[in-house]
């Protein structure tokens, strides 16, 4: 909407340091700030370490596949950002049901994950 934008992969790597400073923006593990970004409910158990301690309030939203079906809703939670990896593939955020970490990866565009928009 007016006014908002797709995080950008600095963006996410500045909220995931400022909630764990040694999660090197997702790349590093073990990481806390998946438990302080995940909701304390709506995650299949154990939604190990969520205490939604950032407000963000996390959702296993689980992704559709570039193929159609969907996967993972109640165990992960995917967010794109808007930084391209490569022509095909952009950075995205995940969060697990039994971890506490969240993990930065890459992944065709193709896919289909939520998206968190940031106040301009």
């Amino acid at each position: 909407p007016t006014g908002w934008h797709v995080p950008s992969n600095v963006e996410w790597s500045t909220l995931i340091d400022y909630l764990d400073p040694n999660a090197s923006g997702g790349d590093s593990y073990p990481n806390s700030a998946g438990g302080h970004m995940k909701s304390t409910s709506g995650w299949d158990s154990p939604n190990e370490g969520a205490t939604n301690e950032s407000g963000f309030t996390g959702l296993p939203g689980g992704f559709r596949d570039f193929d159609g079906p969907y996967n993972y809703i109640g165990r992960h939670g995917f967010w794109w950002s808007s930084t391209a990896f490569d022509n095909t593939g952009a950075w995205h955020r995940e969060l697990y049901f039994n971890d506490t970490n969240v993990f930065r990866q890459d992944l065709l565009k193709q896919f289909g994950f939520s998206v968190r928009c940031v106040r301009d």
